[in-house]
């Protein structure tokens, strides 16, 4: 059970992201550009689930599939969470991509992606490591 239930919410994740159409940056693109507004019901349903789901889960005080929760154990606004964001922001405006979606679609094969992925692997890998604030 400890790799299937991974297993399982990336296969539904990856589905999902198909079927909204995430994985196609025309549309992401256009989304982002107000030109179509589809996309703000995924986002909407996901802001649903969120605002409901999460006291429930806060309250119950462990994982439902594992031993531990890992939550932010700050809340503070710094500066590299303001850099991260707008770098994000920025490569998601230019590509219509963020890494989920572009993870997703590699089965393509398509160039462009593999650049895109490519570069992104090179990001993670020259970003200094920093312990992060969960649990």
């Amino acid at each position: 059970m400890r790799h299937i239930a991974p297993f399982v919410c990336g296969l539904l994740f990856a589905l999902g992201l198909g079927l909204a159409g995430m994985t196609r940056p025309d549309k992401v693109l256009g989304f982002l550009r107000l030109e179509d507004p589809d996309l703000m019901f995924v986002m909407g349903g996901a802001v649903l689930v969120t605002f409901l789901g999460f006291p429930l889960i806060r309250r119950r005080g462990r994982a439902v599939l594992g031993p531990t929760l890992h939550l932010p154990s700050t809340t503070r606004i710094d500066r590299p969470l303001v850099l991260g964001a707008a770098l994000f922001g920025v490569g998601w405006g230019l590509a219509g991509l963020c890494p989920g979606p572009a993870l997703t679609d590699l089965v393509t094969l398509d160039p462009g992606l593999l650049l895109f992925c490519a570069a992104m692997l090179a990001g993670l890998a020259l970003a200094p490591r920093k312990r992060d604030s969960c649990g």
